[in-house]
């Protein structure tokens, strides 16, 4: 076969179920796909492809997946630092959504989000915002693949100042953007049951199934919130959402801090799956979700960042290195989470838990060609032993040289090819600049 592209002279980490690593690997792939995963067994001139790319003795590996994120948010990122997520969001986060969020701002805060994402190595993430016709258009320009939700809450927002028409606005985002890309899967996302009334999570979820979308929701983020909902219904959040159907294996949970285990067995039974964030909950300081309780309980955790107001950057590195070590010293057990475990949350398991594991989330023939290389020539990734620990514990997101999507490169030798990230950022700059004299005054 000839390839499209051959990458070369670098350790690839398969993430497939053997979590093979291939030392001195070839990846091959062609129309999108991947056709070769092996060790060289020949000099690389005779594998016959269109461009050779040599990894320079680097990491090869899936590109990440961000399983739970919000674009447009990117032009907040510092806005409201240190207070706990009720004053975060009510006294900041939703007043500045109705007065700066539009069309535009929504397309430039994507459009930042994306650039910062693809130069550290995402490939994928799965969002929920509003005016999500304007994300999906943005994220399609930059070659991004993504799972895109419109925003359901009970409350005049962004581009839907009806509450009463919230499911609408979604179910009509959906259909407008099903089967258009093949790199855009639509979705929709109510905020949370504090948030959302019992109708509109029943006629959203309705909605989703009905669509054959992801359903996608905050839940058990904070104590206040179960304190709020066993208040109101009686039972947690996870068990009032399960007694209105809202919980099955198309049920994407984020956050999900504060579950006892009869929560968890309710996941795991309804094979919901789980978006872990946990540099925006210790920020919060919403607390410590028990994720190796719930990997052990069988449920799907894939690995998100959350958006930049709370974070406050998409680097998903960062983020597995936070989760191996927080739970560790939560557990007191330097054993739980080890880096195999938590690459498979940001690839292979993310990639499940967004609906997409049958096509990313792992180098293996027949998958889209969704690559990273990561340069190891640097002093703080000298020597390698163990390149699975390197990912977890050493590399960061300014080390990712190469970027592929669907085979097509979106970033070589650092320099990314489809986006003028100097303007991106020029504009996002104005955004902010405009945003802090409008609060200052």
């Amino acid at each position: 076969m000839e390839f499209d592209r051959i990458i070369y002279n670098g350790t690839v980490i398969t993430v497939n179920s053997d979590f093979e690593i291939i030392k001195d690997g070839v990846v091959g792939f062609k129309d999108g796909v991947i056709h070769l995963v092996e060790s060289r067994k020949k000099d690389i001139t005779l594998y016959d492809a269109g461009e050779i790319i040599d990894a320079q003795g680097g990491i090869v590996m899936p590109g990440l997946i961000n399983a739970h994120v919000h674009l447009p948010m990117s032009i907040f990122r510092g806005l409201a630092d240190d207070l706990p997520l009720a004053q975060w969001l009510n006294e900041y986060i939703f007043p500045a959504e109705q007065k700066y969020i539009s069309r535009q701002t929504v397309r430039i805060g994507t459009l930042l989000s994306c650039a910062e994402m693809i130069m550290s190595g995402t490939t994928t993430c799965c969002d929920g915002y509003f005016y999500e016709d304007a994300v999906a258009a943005a994220v399609l320009e930059t070659g991004l693949r993504a799972v895109l939700a419109q925003g359901v809450i009970d409350f005049p927002a962004p581009g839907v100042p009806d509450p009463l028409k919230n499911v609408e606005a979604a179910t009509v985002f959906v259909k407008q953007w099903k089967n258009r890309s093949s790199l855009i899967t639509p979705s929709i996302f109510c905020h949370s049951p504090y948030t959302c009334s019992t109708d509109t999570l029943k006629k959203a979820k309705q909605a989703a199934d009905l669509l054959g979308v992801l359903f996608q929701i905050h839940v058990a983020e904070t104590k206040q919130e179960v304190e709020q909902i066993q208040e109101m219904h009686g039972i947690s959040p996870v068990k009032y959402l399960d007694s209105l159907g809202v919980i099955n294996g198309n049920t994407l949970i984020s956050h999900a801090v504060w579950l006892d285990e009869e929560d968890m067995d309710v996941l795991a039974g309804r094979n919901a799956r789980i978006a872990h964030c946990p540099e925006s909950n210790m920020k919060l300081a919403s607390g410590v979700a028990p994720i190796p309780d719930m990997i052990e309980t069988g449920i799907c955790v894939g690995l998100g960042t959350d958006g930049c107001a709370s974070n406050n950057n998409l680097d998903l590195f960062v983020e597995m290195d936070s989760a191996a070590k927080l739970h560790k010293v939560v557990k007191g057990d330097p054993t739980v989470m080890d880096a195999k475990t938590v690459i498979k949350m940001a690839t292979i398991k993310g990639a499940k838990a967004i609906g997409l594991g049958d096509i990313i989330g792992s180098l293996e023939p027949g998958k889209q060609a969704d690559i990273i290389i990561i340069d190891t020539q640097k002093p703080h990734l000298t020597p390698m032993y163990h390149p699975e620990s390197h990912v977890v514990y050493a590399v960061n997101g300014a080390d990712v040289s190469d970027v592929f999507v669907s085979g097509k490169p979106l970033v070589r030798n650092y320099l990314p090819i489809n986006l003028d990230v100097n303007e991106i950022m020029r504009q996002a700059g104005s955004v902010g600049l405009a945003i802090k004299q409008m609060t200052a005054s």
